[in-house]
This record gives C-alpha cells, sequence and structure tokens, in this order.
C-alpha cells in the first residue's frame, strides 16, 4: 500500500471510530512510519508502507493512546523530544512561554536559570539550545519523566538534569530566571479530562484543590533561590489569571499574559 492510500485508509478508519482530528493523525501515523516529515508527505506519497504496522498504529489511536506517545517523539519550539508513557506531552501554549522566557534570557548574557517540574525538558532544553550564554538546572523527581529529561537533555552540555522534588530546594547557584509549568489542574477536574489527557501522569497535571499548590510552593521555597531582580516565568491554567495574583505574594510586577487563543496562560513576576 502507498502512503497516500494508507493516509485515506486511516482517516476513513479513524473517522468512522469518532476520532478527532482524524486526518492530522492519519497524515502523522503514516509519515512516522514512511520515515518523513508531515510536510514532505506529497513528495513521498507514492512509497510503500507496511499496512500491518499502519494498521496497529491506528487502533492504538481509536483506543486511546495519544499520538505523541504512539510516535515516541514531538516537536517543540526548535527542536524534537523524545516523549511517552509517564511524561506530560509538550503543547504549543507552553512554547509562547518558552519563548516568553527565552528573549528576555537573551538580554542576560551568563546567567543562571531554573526549569522547575521540567518533565520531558521540553523548556528547560530549548531554552539551553536558544541561550548558550545559561546554564540551566531542570528539576524533576519523576523516574518515569526523569527517563525522557536525560535522552533529551543529552549533547546539550549547559543543560543541567537534578533529580529532585521542588518541595525542597537544591543546593544550587543562585537563579537570574526561573520557568516553570507546574501542575495546575485542579483535583476535582481531573477525571473529567479527555481520555488521551488522562493516559499522561496524573502527577504532572494534579496542582491540588485549587489548582495553585505547586504555585505556592515556587512562592515560598524558591523566592530566595532568585538573585535581586530574578526574573519568574509561569504557565497557569486559563482561569487562574486572577487567583495567581493572591499567591505569588512575594513577588512584585506580577503581569498576566493571554495565549494564541485569548485565555490567561503566562505570569511574570519579578523578585
Amino acid at each position: 500500500m502507498t502512503v497516500k492510500e494508507a493516509y485515506n485508509y486511516g482517516v476513513y478508519f479513524l473517522s468512522c471510530n469518532g476520532v478527532d482530528e482524524a486526518e492530522f493523525k492519519s497524515l502523522s501515523l503514516v509519515s512516522h512510519l514512511a520515515g518523513i516529515k508531515n510536510s514532505e508527505f506529497y513528495q513521498h506519497q507514492n512509497d510503500d508502507v507496511i499496512m500491518k504496522r499502519f494498521a496497529d498504529l491506528l487502533w492504538r489511536v481509536k483506543n486511546g493512546e495519544p499520538l505523541q506517545y504512539i510516535i515516541g517523539k514531538w516537536d517543540f519550539y526548535e527542536s524534537e523530544f523524545y516523549v511517552g508513557k509517564g511524561v506530560l506531552i509538550p503543547r504549543p501554549e507552553t512554547e509562547e512561554l518558552c519563548e516568553l522566557a527565552i528573549k528576555y534570557i537573551k538580554s542576560l548574557g551568563e546567567c543562571v536559570v531554573y526549569d522547575l517540574c521540567a518533565g520531558s525538558g521540553c523548556i528547560g532544553v530549548s531554552v539551553a539550545k536558544a541561550c548558550p550564554n545559561a546554564t540551566v538546572y531542570m528539576i524533576e523527581k519523576s523516574a518515569d519523566a526523569m527517563f525522557y529529561l536525560l535522552k533529551n537533555a543529552d549533547g546539550t552540555p549547559n543543560a543541567k538534569v537534578i533529580c529532585g522534588d521542588i518541595k525542597n530546594t537544591n543546593d544550587l547557584p543562585k537563579a537570574d530566571v526561573i520557568i516553570s509549568n507546574p501542575p495546575y489542574i485542579k483535583s476535582s477536574d481531573i477525571a473529567d479530562l479527555q481520555a488521551e489527557v488522562l493516559q499522561e501522569p496524573v502527577m504532572a497535571l494534579d496542582g491540588g484543590k485549587d489548582g495553585l499548590d505547586f504555585y505556592r510552593i515556587i512562592n515560598d521555597n524558591w523566592y530566595d533561590m532568585l538573585n535581586d531582580n530574578g526574573h519568574l516565568f509561569l504557565e497557569i491554567g486559563d482561569e487562574q489569571g486572577n487567583d495567581i495574583k493572591n499567591v505569588l505574594l512575594s513577588f512584585k510586577d506580577i503581569n498576566v499574559i493571554k495565549d494564541m487563543y485569548g485565555n490567561d496562560r503566562m505570569v511574570t513576576a519579578v523578585k
């Protein structure tokens, strides 16, 4: 079966089974099997693919497994990151946070950056690659996530991986910038998430009763780890813009920024 024939079948199969974004998911799967980028589909549409392997992947999507886990890697910012079961999937909204932080970090020259709750390392590694004068410490406690974090950080010498819980500060040089995309979903809302999202680790999603537990930890435990005039860059839930100002009581110049969809998504603050 050709790449084009497999794609058409995939769209039909996924659509008939009520899977959303059938065209994109079929394109991503068949391109993965063919060893090409999605954008190269038309140049390779007459290449051959093994239908049995493609059918196996389609059934995994039908059964609710995230596309990113099936493929095993995903684009984020300017790089590709290994992902799989046990690690949060990189998302476009987080790219906006990353871009905002990188723009500021580039203005600093030599500096120290913390990426708290680093997960796959998509933020920290992207910052380290874009800002070679920054030393980026990526802190993560999950053993499952650590597997991907180490793979993604490999080959980026200014990206430092630390196994640790952000409830406890580490013996680190003081930072000029802290970035974090912590868990921020209310515990009571976890069960209502989409089936695919529920395949991701709960510990990377659950932000406690009001979704703000980890922001309190950052405010209480990490403020003193920043140098004077140190900057904080956070991702938040789209209904947390007002509440976050009452949590980051140690900080000044708190600014809530909307994402590409017009939702509150990023917060900047200064020590």
